[in-house]
């Protein structure tokens, strides 16, 4: 096994040689959250001289059981991409295919879906290869959960710093956005051309992070899959009252009388307390328990409010969802209701044609994956955007890896130009007021 060695800040960090690429597996980007860093806002590493081996992925931040069966069988089936579950998990992963600091390829930051409950950055769908062969660099992350990146709880505010309650888990995202913007040249990428994506909470994440001043400058382009938009947007963002009060009940399912006894708790007896919790949240008719919170500090106002008003980043965008992603009726689908989620798709592209003059890239995912009836899922366009059908489980046939291959290139142009156009792929029109056009996604 070759081995690929980058000079940064923090060390000597040792990647993969595949041949065509090189991966970097398990890079830390933040001081590990344990011990009295706890809840508390991720906290920068240290210049050192140290050498790291980036040859293994490390572990994923500590959650509840696997997803239900069927997406137990869809991303979860292989063990070989297995990692324990660790408090000290914020680590990052790169894919590159130049080591050179004058090749300036463009960089795109993924972040995971599961709810902000679940999932990490080296799960089976996800991979770099692909988007390497176009010239792209793919970095996924992982960062805190749950009650470890999303508890709200006035003892968290007891220190009086910023930060250190309820949105840990956006600001996890953030360090790791500014850990690949000050150190991704090193890897062959351009810092001033950084596209950030990501799927279900993964795509909140991104609209939370376009809609935060706390990104400055840092994202070039932005990519919401699933789980945003504008007017019918499906979160909006939870007020601390609201959000005090799950993490309050949380707290007090756990015994924890005082916030010496909420550190000394052991990582399992914290999602114990969060798993008794969760029917209670389900039975009052609750969605996600933990999302973006409107603290003063990430998030200045809702969602909608910063959307309307035009505080957002005036980026390209690409926005989009599948045929029976979640929220989709599918009694009022086959009467051509596509769902919330299409809708605030494109109110979003109109919203920024209108803001900024510059409409959006909006898509429809619409090919049922063979193998069973569960049609075109939520999350089920990963396998083909980031071109890993070959791991998945399904009997795909040759249209869907062109498909795959025409989605990779739309994705990859998108990052690298801010527009999915390419001479080997089907036109794709902005959506605009004056032809509000989607571009759908299936087999031809």
């Amino acid at each position: 096994m070759a081995i690929n060695s980058i000079k940064i800040s923090q060390g000597l960090v040792k990647g993969i040689d595949q041949i065509d690429y090189t991966l970097f597996k398990g890079i830390p980007y933040a001081k590990p959250p344990v011990g009295k860093r706890r809840f508390k806002a991720p906290q920068p590493l240290n210049p050192s001289n140290a050498e790291w081996a980036a040859d293994n992925f490390r572990p994923m931040c500590v959650q509840m059981e696997s997803p239900g069966e069927f997406y137990k069988k869809e991303f979860y089936s292989n063990p070989a991409y297995d990692v324990p579950a660790s408090e000290d998990c914020l680590y990052l992963n790169i894919w590159t295919p130049a080591l050179s600091t004058f090749a300036k390829l463009p960089v795109a930051l993924y972040i995971h879906g599961g709810g902000f409950l679940g999932g990490r950055g080296s799960e089976l769908e996800f991979d770099g290869e692909a988007f390497c062969k176009q010239d792209v660099i793919l970095v996924t992350i992982n960062y805190r959960l749950n009650v470890f990146g999303f508890l709200a709880h006035p003892w968290q505010n007891e220190s009086g710093e910023a930060g250190n309650s309820a949105n840990i888990g956006f600001l996890d995202q953030i360090a790791a956005l500014k850990w690949v913007y000050e150190n991704i040249e090193a890897f062959g990428g351009d810092p001033d051309k950084i596209t950030i994506f990501g799927q279900s909470a993964g795509c909140m994440s991104v609209q939370t992070l376009v809609s935060s001043e706390l990104t400055g400058n840092m994202i070039h382009g932005a990519i919401l899959q699933s789980g945003g938009g504008f007017n019918r947007a499906f979160m909006n963002g939870m007020t601390p009252d609201e959000a005090g009060a799950i993490g309050s009940r949380i707290v007090e399912l756990s015994g924890a009388k005082s916030l010496e006894d909420l550190m000394a708790l052991d990582a399992k007896s914290l999602l114990d307390a969060l798993g008794q919790y969760m029917p209670e949240h389900m039975a009052k008719g609750g969605m996600l328990p933990f999302g973006p919170v409107i603290d003063g500090y990430l998030l200045k106002d809702e969602l909608e409010n910063l959307t309307e008003s035009g505080r957002i980043k005036d980026i390209p965008y690409m926005i989009g969802s599948t045929e029976k992603d979640i929220a989709v009726d599918l009694d009022k689908l086959n009467a051509g209701d596509k769902g919330l989620l299409f809708t605030a798709a494109i109110n979003w592209s109109l919203q920024n044609e209108k803001l900024f003059n510059r409409p959006s890239y909006v898509y429809y995912f619409t090919r049922d994956l063979p193998g069973d009836d569960a049609g075109a899922f939520h999350s089920s366009e990963l396998w083909y955007m980031f071109g890993t059908l070959g791991r998945a489980w399904r009997p795909f046939a040759a249209c869907d890896f062109e498909l795959s291959s025409r989605m990779v290139t739309y994705w990859c142009n998108f990052m690298k130009h801010g527009d999915p156009n390419a001479d080997d792929a089907p036109d794709w029109k902005p959506c605009q007021a004056s032809d509000r056009h989607v571009q759908i996604l299936d087999c031809r």
